[in-house]
């Protein structure tokens, strides 16, 4: 996997410009850092997201956190190369001749395509198989992808319950001036713990593995049309021309 260097780029660019701008205003950045505030917003956050989440969904959404910064590389152009290959393959020896090149393929996908052509299965069998299986991954993936938008749509308003707890301290010891500033501080931190988490972080994740998601499923529908055209008898040429469409 490559890594993503405009994600690593933005991140730090987002924050950082809020923490710069903190600075220069003459505030502390330490009066940024507070526990309970990160508590309340990061902690009621993940509960509401697991209580919404099905179990495979939450996972699948943990693990694809990574592919905003290491996204899976997709290799359109080889993979175009191979699809030509098998099809000069087809050409001369027959679909049986694929045989070979199903064991050795490392792409499940375009494995499990290969072996539909070995068997001799008819080209719109096979685009519905093979988009069954595409759609179903991408409504996984999408839904896992949406873990972090609705996450993104939680934090602000946990953050405005921390805010109204602090303000209940604060109203609860008017009395004591030394617990004020510690309420009031509880208070304004969790309210941009909330939007600040929600718009520079998790809403920009969800958009970039959605995007990811899309990208994946091009790729696989692009493997689709190449195999399914080298069972209708396509010229490799044709087939060729027809999967550089992809590429734009």
């Amino acid at each position: 996997m490559r890594l993503d260097v405009l994600s690593l780029i933005g991140i730090f660019l987002g924050v950082g410009a809020i923490l710069l701008g903190q600075f220069l205003e003459g505030g502390h950045i330490s009066s940024l850092l507070n526990g309970p505030a990160f508590l309340i917003v990061a902690g009621g956050t993940l509960g509401a997201i697991m209580l919404q989440s099905p179990v495979l969904t939450f996972m699948r959404g943990l693990k694809m956190l990574v592919w905003v910064f290491a996204p899976p590389k997709l290799m359109a152009d080889e993979a175009i190369a191979k699809i030509i290959n098998w099809s000069n393959i087809a050409r001369r020896e027959g679909l049986l001749g694929l045989e070979a090149a199903s064991d050795t393929e490392t792409d499940d996908f375009a494995r499990k395509g290969l072996q539909l052509l070995v068997d001799g299965n008819e080209p719109e069998v096979m685009r519905n198989i093979l988009e069954v299986e595409v759609d179903t991954r991408e409504q996984h993936d999408m839904g896992a992808a949406k873990l972090y938008e609705s996450m993104g749509g939680y934090t602000p308003t946990i953050g405005i319950i921390g805010a109204v707890l602090g303000l209940i301290q604060v109203m609860e010891n008017l009395s004591d001036p030394t617990m004020l500033g510690h309420g009031i501080a509880v208070a304004f931190v969790a309210t941009i713990y909330g939007v600040g988490f929600a718009n520079l972080i998790l809403l920009p994740v969800a958009n970039k593995l959605k995007s990811l998601v899309i990208a994946q499923s091009q790729f696989r529908y692009m493997v689709i049309e190449g195999i399914v055209s080298i069972a209708e008898g396509d010229n490799p040429r044709s087939i060729e021309s027809k999967l550089q469409g992809f590429l734009t």
